[in-house]
């Protein structure tokens, strides 16, 4: 099994930053495609980053919300994937998990094999 910890999570002021970190560990052998997810309170959730290869193969899709705001990084020597979040809005203001599948990556966000517990933020 894989086991994901997120952190970096908290508040931040409207037009802050944060950096969220995702440390995967256990049997990663095969841990191909990762990503970012949230959710909002009342609200469905949200495919934030998609496509995060830890190849590096693929250019991660990001959603139109978070475009040019968030970017997506993953330390393939450590197994971390990160969120670097700037120009934050309100409306990002949700509890935000990682995923991550192995071999593959998912056709839709249920298809993940691995979620991590999620990190609250708050703007």
């Amino acid at each position: 099994d894989v086991q994901l910890v997120e952190s970096g999570g908290g508040s931040a002021q409207a037009g802050g930053s944060l950096r969220l970190s995702c440390a995967a560990s256990g049997n990663t052998y095969g841990l191909d495609c990762m990503g970012w997810l949230r959710q909002a309170p009342g609200k469905e959730r949200e495919g934030v980053v998609r496509r995060v290869r830890s190849s590096g193969s693929d250019r991660p899709l990001y959603s139109d919300s978070v475009k040019g705001r968030f970017t997506v990084s993953y330390d393939n020597a450590k197994n971390i994937l990160y969120l670097q979040m700037s120009s934050l809005k309100p409306e990002d203001t949700a509890m935000y998990y990682c995923a991550v599948k192995k071999w593959s990556c998912p056709v839709t966000d249920n298809d993940y094999n691995y979620w991590g517990q999620g990190t609250q933020v708050t703007v």
